[in-house]
C-alpha cells in the first residue's frame, strides 16, 4: 500500500472513504477546513451554527498564524496543525450533525472514535508534527474564515493543491495505526521482560 492517493474534497459521495485502509498515504486537492477547540465549543456547547458548509469536507486540527489585509481578506504566513485528542468529543457531531468526513491532525483521536468513524464512513489523516512550512506552501488561498472573534481559532477554508502527504491513520474499518503501534509495543515489552 505504497502508492499515493490523490482525492478531491469536498466530497460528493458520502462513502467515498470506505475503500481506505489505514497506512495508505494520500494528497487532497480542493478544499480543507481549518478548525479548531474554540470554534468547536461555539458549535456544539453554545449552538453557534457556521454558515460555511461542511458536508464531505476534509478538517484540519490548526489555529493558522495569519495576517488580514485592508480589504479584510487574510493572507496565510503559517499553517501548521495541532494535537486533535483533546478535540475527540467533537468527532461524533462533525461527522453525524455537519456531514464532515476526514479529519487531519497530529497524534491520533481516540479509542472511541473508531466505531464512530466506521458508522459514518470517516477516516483519520496523520501529517507530521513540525511540517507547518510544508503546509503553508501548499495551501494557495484563504477563501473565507467564520467566527472571526475567535481568531486564530476560526473556521477556515482554505483552497489546497497537493496538500500532504498525509496518512491513513484511522479508516471506516475501525484499523488504527496508533493502536497497532501501541499493541505491538506492548508485545516486544512483554518479551524482554520474559528474558530478564
Amino acid at each position: 500500500m505504497t502508492d499515493e492517493l490523490r482525492l478531491r474534497f469536498p466530497l460528493t459521495d458520502p462513502d467515498a472513504l470506505r475503500s481506505l485502509r489505514a497506512g495508505q498515504r494520500l494528497r487532497i486537492d480542493g478544499q480543507v477546513i481549518g478548525i479548531r477547540d474554540a470554534t468547536q465549543i461555539a458549535m456544539f456547547d453554545r449552538g453557534q451554527k457556521p454558515t460555511m458548509s461542511l458536508t464531505g469536507a476534509a478538517l484540519i486540527h490548526t489555529a493558522p498564524n495569519v495576517r488580514k489585509l485592508a480589504d479584510g481578506r487574510y493572507e496565510k504566513i503559517c499553517i501548521g496543525t495541532t494535537t486533535s485528542a483533546r478535540m475527540n468529543r467533537f468527532t461524533r457531531g462533525l461527522l453525524a450533525q455537519y456531514g464532515a468526513r476526514a479529519i487531519i491532525g497530529k497524534g491520533g483521536l481516540l479509542a472511541d472514535s473508531l466505531p464512530v468513524l466506521r458508522e459514518f464512513a470517516g477516516v483519520y489523516l496523520a501529517i507530521c508534527g513540525g511540517a507547518a512550512a510544508l503546509e503553508t506552501t501548499q495551501i494557495e488561498a484563504i477563501e473565507d474564515v467564520e467566527f472571526e472573534e475567535l481568531l486564530p481559532e476560526c473556521l477556515w477554508k482554505f483552497r489546497v493543491r497537493e496538500f500532504g502527504p498525509l496518512i491513513v491513520a484511522m479508516d471506516a474499518h475501525g484499523n488504527s495505526l496508533y493502536e497497532t503501534v501501541r499493541d505491538e509495543a506492548r508485545r516486544k515489552l512483554e518479551e524482554l521482560s520474559a528474558r530478564v
